[in-house]
């Protein structure tokens, strides 16, 4: 696919984190001071995880207010209307951009609506995925997911669960998402971005319909074949996996691995600022690297829309515009 075909092509991301893809325009605006492109970005010799989460400080710093909050869910999603992305789900982690004055509703709420003017403006079906974090509390998880509950169908979709999976195995998030399972809110888990296979079979046990990364299944043939089986969507962002070092190089990303293991594998960029990113970029070097064809690309962009978090009546309308009507 030429490049001005690969723009064209009509995308679905499902991975993508609000603060890690806003615009340079929008922090420096936000902080009212000109910032430097490697204070937001990592380089292409990026280290490790630890190197790579230093460039979200700054627009942390950006979603402190409902203000701030409204701009950054427009300014993702103008960012996203430049290469034709269709239909996006966003995720945020309403925790911590909890104040004296602004509770996790009402930051949950304040992006919701930004993100509905992006919509209107750019023609972009959005749904916004609510993170919990892995560091904070059981009982605070589930009070942020009981207040994301209450959005459910009018703009968030699903919840997740993210942060240093290393230091907190899935086992002890077993009960906060048998929780989410009782009130009705579906979620995707990051699992497998780190060394752990057992992550993953431990989310997709706890009812995640979703994986993030699941880059820990290589080799793992008999529980590929499972996920497959089940449907379970991966959610893969190659750039980020091997700027974090979650492989040890590009030979030993499983992208062909897990796309002939029938699993359906979905194509993201993860952070678009910190990865300095977009969802072109990514399919470009797919291609190249991993000799993905323009067919294996539509199955991807057809995997996401069968597995993303939205009704039927915006799953229809999704395939069309993959089919080209």
């Amino acid at each position: 696919m030429m490049r001005e075909e690969m723009i064209k092509l009509p995308k679905i991301e499902l991975h993508c984190h609000l603060d890690g893809s806003l615009s340079q325009e929008f922090i420096e605006r936000r902080l009212g001071r000109h910032v430097r492109k490697e204070e937001l970005s990592v380089s292409d010799d990026c280290r490790s995880l630890a190197e790579y989460l230093e460039k979200f400080d700054l627009p942390g710093q950006c979603l402190r207010d409902e203000r701030g909050l409204e701009e950054a869910g427009f300014d993702v999603l103008k960012s996203m209307s430049r290469e034709n992305v269709c239909y996006a789900e966003i995720r945020f982690a309403p925790l911590f951009s909890e104040t004296a004055s602004m509770s996790c509703t009402k930051a949950i709420e304040a992006l919701l609506k930004g993100m509905e003017k992006g919509k209107q403006t750019f023609g972009i079906e959005y749904g916004l995925i609510t993170c919990a974090m892995r560091h904070h509390s059981e009982e605070e998880n589930l009070r942020m997911i009981k207040a994301a509950r209450e959005f459910l169908g009018a703009g968030v979709c699903a919840a997740d669960l993210a942060g240093a999976e290393a230091s907190y195995p899935m086992t002890e998030f077993m009960n906060l998402f048998q929780n989410a399972r009782r009130i009705g809110m579906p979620f995707t888990i990051h699992a497998g971005e780190c060394g752990s296979a057992e992550n993953i079979k431990t989310a997709v046990d706890a009812g995640a319909a979703r994986i993030g990364h699941g880059i820990a299944m290589r080799g793992h043939a008999d529980l590929i074949r499972e996920l497959a089986q089940k449907k379970i969507g991966i959610e893969m962002c190659p750039i980020s996996n091997l700027q974090t070092k979650a492989v040890p190089g590009p030979e030993a990303y499983p992208l062909r691995e897990f796309i002939d293991g029938k699993l359906l594998v979905t194509v993201n960029t993860d952070n678009r600022t910190v990865s300095n990113t977009t969802m072109t970029k990514e399919l470009e070097f797919i291609q190249k690297m991993y000799n993905i064809t323009d067919e294996e690309i539509l199955l991807m962009m057809k995997n996401a829309a069968d597995v993303a978090f939205t009704d039927d009546a915006v799953r229809e309308k999704l395939y069309r515009k993959l089919e080209g009507k």
